[in-house]
């Protein structure tokens, strides 16, 4: 049985399809000869399962999504205080490339911006042979669990339209907040950049970050707990740039964008998320990857503003059981919030493990509230499971979902916890 989940991405890409606004980054000739009318999207569960739709396997460049990462490598390297010393922590309300610095400190307002992420290049040591690029790819293979290299012409595009972000170190470099010298310090930000990635890769990055600084698949801590709660708020504030206002009242969520098209989000304790899609919006975001992360807030209850509980397994524990009539039965017994990130611990069960038995009960006693996304991908569950042949019923006494059927329209079977009781003694 295919994955519901994967029924549901399929359709915030197809939803979003009309989306055809704005235009590839022109000002680095290898972006902007990207194919316009690419999309995907990925998601990733605390332990590591990865759903991905669309042009999922297409690799990109990481460019900008890159500087969280870098952010948190600096710390790891330094120390939060070092850092914050030579980088401040401020929204700037200005472009990803404005030429500016704090007035009175003479320091970059944020690490989000290319001011600051110049200066946090240039903060990653290096070791050995090792140069701080070396490290940046190695750390980002950690994050997404698989070897990670640069995109040669990518890099080469970069650095050959480079005049911004140049004249951005040398002024960095002339106030004193840039101690390296300006012409590596550019190349090797260029570099980083330039990592090749899938939104797959990308959604494992997210996880790591809703996980607690832990790689949901390979159980690493790659950053402490405190860098990963200051790097979260630090996304939240400034990861959309000038946009970042309009982006945090509507979506909701730490995010950060890349002008190749790639946009992360990061729910906390839950999911990582990421899209792509080449053509940027005014504020040098993915508009079609806006629309999709707006789809993905509504549908999921992603806002961070939401008074929604932390999300926990909803499968509390499945029975074998044998019924009165002597008909077998498996009991999957549901609890807590089924919110999409809950409710994929009992999606990933049924498919990598069928039900043995014909008859299938879902014991809804325990059921707090169900999210739209999570009642749409259990009607979705319920309508695969009856093809199949199964025949389900529902144990709902609160009636947290009234007139529950399945995505054709088929009310589903209804039972009282007392009909349940009495038909398992």
């Amino acid at each position: 049985m295919r994955s519901p989940i994967l029924d549901y991405l399929d359709s915030i890409i197809a939803t979003t399809e009309h989306v055809d606004s704005g235009s590839t980054a022109d000002y680095i000739p290898e972006l902007a000869a990207a194919d316009p009318t690419r999309a995907a999207i990925a998601l990733c569960t605390s332990n590591g399962t990865v759903y991905a739709s669309g042009d999922a396997d297409h690799e990109f460049s990481i460019q900008s999504m890159s500087k969280p990462f870098a952010y948190a490598l600096a710390i790891e390297d330094h120390g939060l205080e070092y850092v914050l010393d030579r980088i401040g922590v401020e929204p700037s309300g200005d472009a990803f490339n404005e030429l500016s610095l704090d007035p009175e400190t003479g320091k970059p307002r944020n690490p989000m911006i290319n001011a600051g992420a110049i200066t946090t290049h240039s903060l990653i040591n290096s070791e050995g042979e090792k140069t701080a690029v070396d490290r940046m790819l190695e750390y980002f293979g950690d994050l997404a669990d698989r070897p990670i290299r640069v995109d040669e012409a990518v890099a080469n595009s970069e650095l050959a339209t480079a005049h911004r972000n140049l004249g951005l170190a040398y002024l960095l470099h002339g106030s004193g907040a840039l101690p390296a010298d300006p012409t590596e310090s550019v190349t090797g930000y260029i570099r980083q950049c330039a990592a090749s990635v899938t939104v797959s890769d990308l959604a494992l990055m997210a996880a790591t970050l809703a996980n607690g600084g832990v790689q949901p698949k390979t159980g690493k801590q790659l950053l402490c707990r405190r860098t990963n709660r200051h790097l979260l708020s630090v996304m939240a504030s400034c990861g959309m740039y000038d946009a970042a206002g309009n982006w945090l009242t509507t979506v909701g969520i730490p995010a950060k964008s890349g002008v190749a098209g790639g946009i992360i989000g990061v729910l906390p304790g839950q999911i990582g998320v990421a899209v792509f899609s080449p053509r940027l919006d005014a504020h040098g975001n993915s508009a079609r990857g806006v629309a999709m992360m707006e789809l993905l807030s509504e549908d999921m209850g992603l806002h961070l503003m939401e008074a929604t509980r932390p999300s926990r397994s909803s499968l509390r524990e499945t029975q074998l059981v044998s019924l009165v009539d002597g008909t077998e039965a498996t009991i999957y017994v549901l609890q807590g919030d089924l919110v999409l990130s809950s409710i994929e611990s009992l999606v990933q069960e049924i498919v990598t493990h069928p039900p043995r038995t014909d008859l299938v009960v879902f014991d809804m006693s325990r059921v707090d509230e169900v999210m739209p996304v999570a009642e749409r991908t259990s009607s979705e569950t319920a309508a695969k499971l009856i093809e199949e042949g199964y025949r389900i019923i529902v144990v709902d006494p609160e009636g947290t979902v009234e007139n529950f059927a399945d995505s054709h329209g088929r009310t589903i079977e209804r039972w009282t916890p007392e009909q349940l009781s009495d038909a398992v003694r």
